[in-house]
């Protein structure tokens, strides 16, 4: 048997050069390109000054960030060499900085191979010495974009704070990371899990060997699940998450180099920082692995899109006093965009509450509620009140913790609901579904105190339908009041054709027939669709953000002066006299209601892009 060759910094070499190029750096020379940016090996002493001074030295690369900053980087062929990597870099730093021309910023040690995946650490000169650049608190995992460098160079410090992700980048990479997982035959209904696994174990800063045998690495990735989960006192979620070996012997070096591959995307994209911005990037990754799962279909679940959450956690003001409830929680997109819009304002002391007592959630999938707990342990709340089950047989009742006002999971309705704020996409239900969308409104009403608000996203056919619908729709408002109706764009959770619209609901106050309801028909979110995906475009209207503040403001006081926009918003209270009882805005707006023709067509439009996107992706994937 011929044993495998010992590893070579050429993979390494290919890997910065294809990494550097990806994040949007000039790789050529820039000896012969004006606006090349990278020197490699031999490159680098084509430049007087840099040769003056390493002389024979020749690291891997050496990238000039402007006329005088310089970023050196140096591979080593295993991630044990690191430490010389970062030795070699420092004797070439002392050379290169006694140039009155140059200064090295930047040092980078890129230390691995294909086979174990490669470990990046950058440091940033300041005070003296060279400090580890950190991204939202993290040490950056990854080589650092143009962007990432100006931040820190214009700020002289080595931590970005806040710093914000690039969704383009995450899509492409989940869609990447999808094909990696089914290559690595990897069901379709196991990725999320997978995904949640691997994300799980790049939180601990000592990473596994992924040079050994493909069981021993499970078995390592398992471990680190099950010490985190415990630890965080969510052990009942371990089995849900924890990688299952493939059947076939055959398959478990597909597995392997499918986990390996997948480990060093979510490095190279900082995955530990990304989880600590104001976005729902897990999420991201979960929308690509679900959104055309069979089995997820069945059971009603379409993921809200993260700009949707946010929108929804600003209008509704989540602050650190409130005690936030999504009882269709799905993989926490609103819990996780509550939790970021309290962190804005709440302290640290109050952030902590909140997280610890405040933030409640049921998912009917229990893979799915696994999948929640990981996302909230990004953001530090791993003792957190998720669970999976049936809500309707959950209900909250309040409690008291430390002098904090908080809730509990009870198996009877409370007579004294805690909930004061609640967001939520119930299930879509199905033709053969009895769980209709506004009994999950119905359950959670009954959780939230008097005077709390709901917000939830409901099919439009809730919103106009005859019969059982109807009956709701007249109960809904003998006992709640509807604050505002927003029509969303048509195709808001495409390739899914489903038309939606966002209610905003207190509870306990009957509708008086004066009430002024805001309608707002925002067909536009400032995206488009691009290769698959819906992604902002700064050209394209955006309703949503025109117009958030008078929402927000109107939700706070109905008395709040509306101006009237046709076709766009209007306050007006609701027709009482309308046989139907028909409520969205297009039929209060000053517009004709769209006819049979154009409604028509317009779900004729958005099954072909259903088909065509499922073409495209692949209906075995």
């Amino acid at each position: 048997m011929t044993p495998n060759p010992a590893p070579t910094e050429v993979d390494a070499y290919i890997y910065i050069k294809e990494r550097l190029n990806e994040i949007g750096w000039d790789i050529r020379n820039p000896e012969l390109i004006s606006e090349g940016q990278v020197y490699t090996q031999n490159e680098c002493l084509s430049n007087p000054e840099i040769k003056r001074y390493l002389n024979l030295d020749k690291p891997e690369n050496i990238v000039k960030i402007s006329e005088d900053t310089l970023w050196i980087i140096e591979a080593k062929s295993k991630q044990s060499m690191m430490d010389r990597a970062l030795s070699d870099l420092d004797s070439y730093a002392r050379k290169i900085n006694r140039s009155k021309r140059f200064k090295a910023k930047f040092l980078s040690g890129v230390a691995g191979n294909n086979s174990e995946s490669f470990m990046v650490k950058t440091f940033y000169y300041k005070d003296g010495g060279y400090k580890p650049v950190k991204i939202n608190g993290v040490e950056a995992t990854a080589l650092l974009s143009p962007e990432q460098t100006r931040i820190i160079l214009e700020s002289d410090n080595p931590n970005i704070e806040n710093a914000e992700f690039d969704l383009k980048l995450f899509l492409s990479k989940a869609n990447k990371i999808n094909e990696i997982l089914h290559l690595g035959a990897i069901n379709p209904h196991q990725r999320a899990s997978v995904m949640a696994a691997l994300l799980l174990t790049t939180l601990n800063d000592s990473r596994p060997d992924l040079s050994s045998s493909p069981s021993v690495l499970v078995r390592d990735i398992n471990s680190r699940v099950e010490n985190i989960l415990t630890e965080q006192g969510k052990g009942e979620f371990i089995n849900r998450i924890k990688i299952q070996m493939p059947t076939t012997a055959d398959n478990h070096q597909k597995m392997k180099k499918a986990l390996v591959d997948t480990l060093q995307e979510l490095y190279d994209l900082n995955i530990r920082s990304a989880m600590k911005s104001g976005d729902d990037w897990l999420g991201a990754f979960y929308e690509v692995f679900l959104k055309y799962a069979s089995w997820a279909q069945d059971l009603g679940i379409v993921l809200t899109p993260r700009h949707i959450t946010k929108y929804a956690a600003e209008i509704m003001d989540i602050n650190h006093s409130d005690i936030l409830y999504d009882p269709t929680c799905g993989t926490g997109g609103f819990l996780v965009a509550g939790f970021d819009h309290v962190k804005q304002s709440a302290n640290e002391e109050q952030l902590n509450r909140f997280k610890q007592y405040s933030i409640f959630g049921v998912e009917q999938d229990d893979h799915i509620a696994a999948l929640a707990v990981v996302n909230m342990i990004f953001r530090g709340d791993g003792k957190n009140n998720i669970k999976d089950g049936n809500c309707f047989a959950n209900f909250l009742d309040s409690q008291t913790i430390n002098q904090v006002n908080s809730a509990r999971f009870s198996n009877s309705q409370s007579i004294n609901p805690p909930v004061t704020k609640v967001m939520m996409n119930p299930p879509f239900s199905l033709k053969r579904s009895d769980e209709k969308e506004y009994k999950f409104i119905d359950y959670a009403l009954k959780q939230m105190e008097h005077g709390g608000l709901l917000f939830a996203i409901l099919p439009y056919p809730a919103l106009v339908k005859p019969g059982s619908y109807l009956t709701w729709r007249r109960t809904l408002l003998e006992s709640n009041s509807i604050l505002s109706v927003v029509t969303f764009p048509i195709d808001l959770f495409y390739p899914v054709g489903v038309t939606t619209a966002g209610i905003f609901i207190r509870k306990g106050i009957p509708q008086p027939s004066s009430q002024k309801v805001l309608w707002i028909r925002a067909l536009h979110d400032g995206l488009v669709k691009s290769k698959k995906k819906r992604l902002p475009n700064p050209n394209e209207p955006d309703d949503l953000r025109d117009t958030k503040d008078i929402l927000k403001a109107f939700i706070t006081n109905t008395n709040y002066p509306v101006s009237t926009i046709p076709k766009l918003q209007q306050a007006k209270p609701i027709d009482f006299n309308d046989s139907l009882l028909e409520l969205v805005p297009e039929n209060y707006l000053d517009q004709p209601m769209p006819s049979t023709q154009e409604i028509q067509s317009g779900m004729d439009k958005l099954i072909r892009d259903a088909v065509a996107y499922l073409i495209q992706s692949g209906l075995d994937k």
